[in-house]
């Protein structure tokens, strides 16, 4: 896969402070071409598939509490719950989901890149 444009299209979803950023990084360093896609921000359900359309949709799961804590937000349950309930549809469709409240960024690393290893272009 010399062509860039042959490569997959990965997109990363999920709350504020899920790890999306470090994980789309760290998979950029693996080869992978990677799209941030800021679906928590958005009132349009199928925003991730209208504006990216993904070949493998990863959604990384965040409590409130990691959520709060990583990225120093004062918010309020609600404010997670909404974020949540506009991810609803994306999660949904997801290809992959990883539950980033107990891993380090390097285990969350780690097992996307052996889910990956299951799809190919």
């Amino acid at each position: 896969m010399n062509d860039p444009d042959q490569r997959l299209l990965i997109g990363v979803v999920g709350p504020c402070g899920s790890g999306k950023s470090t994980l789309i990084a760290g998979l950029e360093k693996h080869g992978y071409r990677c799209r941030h896609i800021a679906q928590e921000h958005s009132y349009v359900k199928t925003m991730w598939r209208v504006i990216t359309n993904p070949d493998v949709l990863i959604f990384l799961e965040c409590s409130f509490e990691n959520s709060t804590s990583r990225r120093k937000l004062n918010w309020l349950p609600q404010d997670h719950e909404e974020q949540l309930r506009r991810l609803s549809h994306a999660h949904q469709n997801a290809d992959i989901i990883i539950d980033t409240n107990n891993l380090t960024p390097e285990e969350v690393l780690t097992q996307a890149l052996t889910h990956l290893r299951g799809f190919a272009k």
